[in-house]
């Protein structure tokens, strides 16, 4: 692990406060400060000053666009462009707002985003421009990167330096807003999660800390800048740490290695599946030939995390924090595996029942890692101390249902053990009731992750016929694989770990998952088609010893009994 004695490095005592003054102490270093590839695939290197001097033009010209009283926010819906960090730095240096623009939405969910976060201007690039087609976008105006009419926009203002008065409405301060950005939108309407400069930069700088980062590092941004994962954890840091930044456009699994021996990146970031698109990859010899030391994000699991450190020798450091900023969970060295970690600095973190406002006792495991007493154990993650939490945009009802009674309610599932370690145990829509018995699927898609032909795994709840929940997965196999029910039938049994009402009853074989743009599986299209999906279902009746095809005769048969039971509405829903 490198440190952070290099004289550029931040300390607590000269650390700026704002992110605007992250951005200008790049003015006069002339070292690397971000790569990427031009539109011709051919590397390219500007230096920090060059970096620092782009968003100063872009945060003089966004001063002059904005009509007199209009809110500072600017939209931008790029892909992973040299454009994207100009524009956040632009908006920090003229105290203004981005809102992260995800291009995967379409129609009037995304002309929503747009209007919702009233923006006056939205920057785009010419492969975007057929999303907005037809669009009802009124007050805002659209500027087109990497065209002649955008050029001569920026050519006034080429001048512009960091601490112009040009550049800002006024001076920026901590409290001043920086980011707009969504949620995930994976259950649900997107929410802009509002986050200001103090904050953000505090953020960079701990995180900086936390991993050593220095001048010597390369972060390699392979997820998208729309999301907080890639600002916050992997932009952020590398400001406050003085490290340069390697911009891949959108995420290629297969491309990842030779991006990173090309950049030298030596930290990269990840969110949902990237880990097990990564690991789906052909081995190669020189797996471990290369500069990484570090991955950090959410979602890989305990075991896809062992074997891309046996494969890539690379450690991935799983860290729990959400877009809205209202609590985290910081990682020890004593974290078993498996574990996420304590609460962090700051936060007073306890596991609470929803329904009756109770902490919940702490997790009973027996030798073999089970969850003895899941029943009571688990509830939902709540901050009862001072949250980072600073509000949805022009969203009261959802502020308030996420503050209710004062405290921060996170929407995931967790669980405690004795020593007091936090394990994740879904959302709070992914838990399941089998038999009267409350199951969580991020537990269960931990245990089925194990099997060798898996590449990708989720876990969800469709109705019974009769009561309750009944355990569904959706598996994506490796490349070259065939489901073979034997053999997952074996692999089952040999699970210490797997509780009884645990195993499937209905499993989906897919070619890949249905993810949103961050990566994370979209559950609500899993949802919505059950088992009565495109792709092959296999299935085990009750008492059978295993799984054979949902054939036709069988699925009568069971939608039968649904509407025996007056259930058969819920698989609509």
């Amino acid at each position: 692990m490198r440190t952070t004695t290099a004289p550029d490095a931040p300390h607590a005592s000269d650390a700026p406060g704002t992110v605007a003054e992250l951005v200008a102490r790049g003015w006069g270093d002339h070292r690397p400060g971000l790569k990427y590839r031009d539109d011709d695939g051919r590397p390219t290197v500007l230096s920090h000053h060059r970096t620092a001097r782009e968003a100063a033009a872009r945060a003089a010209l966004l001063v002059d666009l904005l009509p007199p009283g209009a809110r500072p926010h600017v939209g931008v819906l790029l892909d992973n462009t040299p454009e994207f960090p100009f524009w956040l730095g632009a908006a920090a240096l003229a105290g203004a707002a981005v809102a992260g623009i995800n291009p995967t939405r379409r129609g009037p969910e995304l002309a929503r985003d747009v209007l919702h976060t009233d923006c006056r201007i939205l920057v785009t690039e010419a492969a975007h421009l057929p999303l907005l087609r037809g669009l009802d976008l009124p007050g805002v105006r659209i500027l087109i990167t990497g065209t002649e009419e955008y050029e001569a926009l920026l050519a006034p203002y080429a001048g512009a330096a960091p601490g112009d008065a040009a550049v800002r409405r006024r001076p920026p301060g901590p409290a001043d807003r920086l980011l707009l950005y969504f949620t995930s939108g994976s259950t649900g309407a997107p929410k802009a999660a509002i986050r200001t400069q103090g904050r953000l930069a505090a953020a960079g700088h701990s995180l900086a800390r936390h991993f050593s980062v220095g001048p010597d590092d390369v972060h390699y941004v392979c997820m998208p800048l729309f999301h907080g994962n890639a600002v916050i954890a992997d932009w952020l840091p590398a400001l406050a740490g003085g490290a340069s930044v390697a911009l891949r456009r959108r995420f290629s699994a297969s491309a990842f290695l030779d991006d990173v021996r090309d950049y030298g990146a030596t930290y990269f970031t990840y969110v949902g599946r990237a880990v097990q698109y990564l690991l789906a990859t052909a081995p190669r010899p020189d797996d471990r030939e290369h500069t990484l030391r570090l991955g950090f994000g959410t979602e890989a699991g305990a075991v896809d995390a062992a074997r891309f450190a046996e494969r890539f020798g690379v450690r991935l450091v799983e860290g729990y924090g959400a877009t809205e900023g209202g609590a985290s969970v910081q990682r020890t060295p004593d974290t078993p595996a498996g574990a996420l970690g304590r609460a962090g600095a700051g936060d007073d973190l306890a596991v609470i029942d929803p329904d009756t406002g109770r902490e919940c006792p702490p997790a009973l495991l027996d030798a073999d890692g089970r969850l003895l007493n899941g029943e009571e154990a688990i509830g939902e993650l709540v901050n009862r101390g001072r949250s980072h939490f600073e509000g949805y945009w022009r969203n009261p009802d959802a502020e308030a249902d996420r503050t209710r009674d004062g405290w921060y309610w996170t929407g995931d599932l967790f669980f405690r053990d004795p020593r007091g370690f936090l394990w994740f145990a879904g959302r709070t829509d992914d838990r399941l009731r089998v038999d009267s018995e409350n199951l969580a699927a991020a537990m269960i898609e931990n245990i089925l992750a194990r099997w060798d032909a898996a590449a990708a795994v989720a876990v969800y709840a469709v109705p019974d016929e009769a009561a309750g929940d009944q355990v569904m997965a959706a598996l994506a196999l490796r490349g070259g694989e065939a489901f073979d029910p034997d053999a997952f039938a074996r692999f089952l049994a040999a699970q210490p770990d797997l509780g009884t009402k645990m195993a499937p009853r209905f499993l989906r074989i897919l070619d890949a998952m249905p993810v949103t743009a961050t990566n994370k599986v979209h559950r609500v299209t899993l949802r919505r088609t059950g088992f009565r999906c495109p792709e092959p279902v296999w299935w085990r009746p009750p008492g059978a010893p295993g799984y054979r095809p949902l054939d036709p005769p069988d699925l009568r048969a069971l939608l039968a009994a649904y509407d025996t039971h007056g259930r058969r509405a819920l698989l609509d829903r």
